[in-house]
C-alpha cells in the first residue's frame, strides 16, 4: 500500500469514526428526550414510540419519494413483516424501559443484543459457534446480571425491558441478515419505513392511544428529527469506512448516555455498572476482533 492510499484509508476511517460518534451523540440526546417524555411528563410509552417514529417517517418522505414504493416488490413479504414486527416491539419495550430505569442502565443492558444474535445465528441460521464466541457470550450475560442485580432489594422487573428490546432487535437483525442475500438494500429499508409506524400505531391503540400537544408535541418533533439524523449518521459511518474499524466507536454510546443522564436527570451510576459494562464491552470487542482474525485467515 503506497503512502497516498494509506493516508486515504486512514482519513476514511477517521471520518467514519467521526460519523459514528456523531450518531452516538444524537442517540444520547434522543434517549434523554424520550425519557423526559415518558418518565417526567408521564406520556404513555407505546404512544411515545408511535409518535417518535411517525414523525421520523414524515422526515423520511423525501427518501421514499426518491426510491418509490416500487422498491417494495419482493418474494418474501412475510419475512419483511415479521422482521419489522420484531423491530416495532423492540422499540416499544425500549421506550417502556426508558420510562422505568435510568438511561445508563438501559443502555448497558441493551448492549447485550450481539449475544442474542450469536445464539440466534446458531439456532436459526445453523452457523457454527466456536468455544471462544460462546465464552464471550457467557461473559456478556454475566456483565448484564451484575448490572441487573436481580438479588438486590432495589431490583425492579422493569429492568428486564432493555434486555427484551435487545432480544427483539437481535431477532430483527437476524432476519435482516437473511434478507441481505436476496433483497436490495432499498427494499429492506422501504419495508421498514412503511410498516414500522402502522405496527407501532396498533400497539399504541391497544395500550390506550394518546395525542401530544404543546411541549410534548414539540419534543416529539425534535425526537423524530433526531431519529432520522442519527440513522443517517450511522449510514454515513458505515458507507465511509469498514464496519470492523468503526464499530468500537459505537460503544461510546455508553459513556455518552451516562453523561447525558447525569447532566439532565442527576443519575449517578454506581461502581457495579462499570464492572458489568466492562464485561459486556470486552466481550463484544473480543467477538469483533475474533471475527476480523477469521476473515483475514479466510482471505
Amino acid at each position: 500500500m503506497n503512502q497516498t492510499s494509506q493516508i486515504s484509508f486512514t482519513s476514511r476511517a477517521m471520518v467514519g469514526a467521526a460519523w459514528m460518534v456523531a450518531a452516538g451523540i444524537a442517540f444520547s440526546i434522543l434517549n434523554v428526550i424520550t425519557q423526559w417524555l415518558t418518565m417526567k411528563l408521564a406520556f404513555p410509552s407505546a404512544s411515545a414510540a408511535f409518535w417518535q417514529y411517525a414523525i421520523a417517517l414524515v422526515f423520511s418522505l423525501p427518501f421514499l419519494r426518491r426510491v418509490g414504493f416500487g422498491a417494495m416488490r419482493t418474494r418474501y413479504p412475510w419475512r419483511h413483516v415479521v422482521r419489522v414486527a420484531f423491530a416495532a416491539f423492540g422499540v416499544t419495550t425500549w421506550v417502556a424501559g426508558l420510562a422505568s430505569v435510568p438511561i445508563w442502565q438501559a443502555i448497558a443492558l441493551v448492549m447485550t443484543s450481539p449475544f442474542f444474535i450469536i445464539m440466534g445465528a446458531r439456532i436459526f441460521l445453523g452457523e457454527y459457534i466456536g468455544p471462544a464466541r460462546w465464552a464471550a457470550t457467557g461473559t456478556g450475560f454475566v456483565g448484564a446480571m451484575i448490572i441487573l442485580q436481580p438479588w438486590s432489594d432495589s431490583f425492579s422487573w422493569a429492568a428486564f425491558l432493555p434486555i427484551l428490546s435487545a432480544l427483539l432487535w437481535g431477532a430483527s437483525s437476524l432476519i435482516t441478515k437473511s434478507l441481505t442475500g436476496v433483497e436490495r438494500p432499498e427494499t429492506i429499508t422501504v419495508w421498514l419505513l412503511a410498516l414500522l409506524t402502522p405496527i407501532n400505531g396498533g400497539l399504541a391503540v391497544a395500550a390506550g392511544f394518546s395525542i401530544p400537544s404543546g411541549l410534548t408535541l414539540l419534543l416529539f418533533v425534535v425526537a423524530g428529527l433526531l431519529t432520522v439524523i442519527a440513522q443517517y449518521f450511522l449510514t454515513l459511518a458505515y458507507s465511509t469506512a469498514d464496519a470492523a474499524y468503526i464499530q468500537p466507536f459505537d460503544d461510546l454510546k455508553l459513556p455518552l448516555n451516562v453523561f447525558a443522564g447525569w447532566l439532565v436527570f442527576g443519575y449517578a451510576p454506581t461502581g457495579y455498572l462499570w464492572l458489568g459494562a466492562l464485561l459486556i464491552l470486552g466481550a463484544s470487542l473480543f467477538i469483533m476482533l475474533n471475527e476480523m482474525k477469521k476473515e483475514r485467515g479466510a482471505g
